[in-house]
């Protein structure tokens, strides 16, 4: 069994902080196996996590965190951007073309772009897997109505921390029955189901921290571009 965080950002992202060798830093320290970064939208920092993984003695993932037009899709083991705004099956098609697994965040949270609102049950099920523990969310129904969604229409079940600042990742991790160390073989087993998930939930405090800091370094960003 490894252990796996697959949903955590850099400062690539617009609400992220840290560079990618503190999250590998960070992954190493809490005796993790592999690590996907997935940044928003992005993917330039996830190949760098990737590629400089096994000098933190990690398995790395590249992928990102996709907004679709009908909210975010976390698409892993892929190599080129996916552009935003796609309707949600082409972006799982997107993702396909490129050998990728595509993984549907926080389903169930409007407020955090989850797509079930926007998308007809049936069309969530054409998911490779569905994250059902996240550990930002502030109160467990989302991850419970996730769960049951998977459990009901037989999705793979996956866990990510959706950490924003290193110390959080490792929160959430999805463990994946695998025997071989590579990013292929522990994509191809969360596709065919073989995993658990566990994690505990992030302090509100850190939440809102995370939150805060995002805000800020949006609103920084803006005013750059701006008079830039």
């Amino acid at each position: 069994m490894l252990s796996v965080e697959l949903h955590c950002h850099s400062a690539l992202s617009h609400d992220g902080r840290d560079p990618v060798e503190l999250l590998l830093e960070q992954a190493k320290a809490v005796g993790l196996d592999a690590l996907a970064v997935t940044d928003h939208d992005e993917i330039d920092a996830s190949l760098k996590a990737a590629e400089l993984a096994p000098e933190y003695g990690l398995v790395g993932i590249p992928g990102m965190e996709i907004t679709s037009r009908a909210g975010h899709v976390l698409g892993l083991g892929i190599e080129e951007r996916v552009p935003p705004g796609l309707p949600f099956g082409e972006t799982l098609d997107r993702i396909r073309e490129q050998g990728g697994v595509a993984i549907v965040p926080h389903p169930f949270q409007k407020s955090r772009s989850g797509v079930a609102p926007n998308v007809t049950r049936k069309e969530l099920a054409q998911a490779d897997a569905i994250e059902v523990y996240n550990s930002r969310l502030l109160t467990g129904r989302g991850n419970r109505r996730a769960k049951s969604f998977a459990r009901e229409y037989d999705v793979p079940m996956t866990a990510g921390s959706d950490a924003h600042i290193s110390e959080m990742v490792g929160q959430a991790v999805t463990q994946i029955d695998v025997n071989t160390r590579d990013s292929r073989a522990i994509l191809g087993a969360i596709v065919d189901g073989r995993t658990n998930v566990q994690g505990k939930r992030t302090p509100w405090r850190i939440s809102f921290r995370q939150a805060a800091g995002g805000a800020k370094r949006r609103v920084v960003s803006r005013v750059a571009q701006y008079f830039g």
